[in-house]
């Protein structure tokens, strides 16, 4: 009669424990693959601050500048035009504004989207890898692989149509240095203004105010139709085509 009770009270007992251990499991579970190697790039780049962050920059003669205080952003776009106008774009989470020489401006919706990609896009591409963790983003683990001798994470990065912007069906391709997580490459694909793909080395890394910011040669495939998921290959074998510089110029940050 032992041993039937021992072994129902001991069934019992397991039963009433397995769902603390399940608990337990998830709360230990480790990230994935991707989401610690984005985390570990961000850190490395010490961009963890830039949900709450001032920074302006100078890009082929025009000045930016990014204000974001907890996802209330602001920014801005200063140029002289061709008729020695001063333009002021000012783009937030509602919209974007353009200012000549102080005055608001009428803007065609057409006009206004062709200004908010273009004010964006430095923004984003500036600030990267910090926005591989915005909620639109979808992540894949595409493995490691080898780009001039060195060992890299390969990210493939697609977007969810549902707050990925109107150009949420692009493709990009980051690769991660192995040892340090540095974002030393990127690769995209663009459906916008007739489409395309390019390829970007990271330049000139240095710090400001303990931030990574780099420059970036900037390449293109000579068929633009391949299958971008070979586009390292053809930048290994030095068969990609140098478009120009992506230089950013007296950056400050706060």
């Amino acid at each position: 009669m032992t041993k039937p009770y021992t072994f129902l009270l001991l069934a019992f007992f397991c039963l009433a424990c397995n769902p603390q251990k399940k608990e337990s499991a998830q709360e230990t579970t480790p990230k994935s693959k991707v989401q610690e190697v984005i985390d570990k790039s961000i850190e490395f780049h010490q961009m963890g601050g830039l949900g709450n962050a001032e920074f302006s920059l100078t890009f082929r003669d025009i000045d930016y500048t990014y204000r974001n205080d907890n996802g209330m952003y602001e920014y801005t776009r200063t140029q002289i035009d061709s008729l020695g106008a001063t333009i002021l774009d000012v783009m937030d989470n509602d919209t974007l504004i353009r200012y000549t020489n102080g005055v608001a401006t009428d803007v065609v919706d057409e006009k206004r989207a062709a200004y908010t990609r273009s004010v964006n896009s430095v923004i984003y591409f500036f600030r990267l890898p910090y926005g591989l963790n915005d909620p639109a983003v979808q992540k894949t683990y595409l493995g490691e692989t080898e780009i001039k001798g060195k060992t890299y994470h390969e990210v493939k990065i697609t977007f969810e149509q549902e707050g990925g912007g109107e150009d949420f069906d692009d493709v990009f391709l980051y690769w991660f240095d192995k040892e340090d997580y540095s974002m030393d490459y990127m690769a995209y694909l663009y459906h916008t203004d007739g489409g395309g793909m390019r390829f970007r080395e990271a330049i000139n890394p240095r710090r400001v105010n303990g931030m990574l910011i780099q420059d970036y040669i900037n390449l293109k495939p000579e068929d633009e139709g391949i299958d971008i998921m070979t586009i390292d290959e053809l930048y290994d074998n030095g068969e990609l085509i140098e478009l120009s510089k992506i230089i950013n110029e007296k950056v400050t940050i706060n």
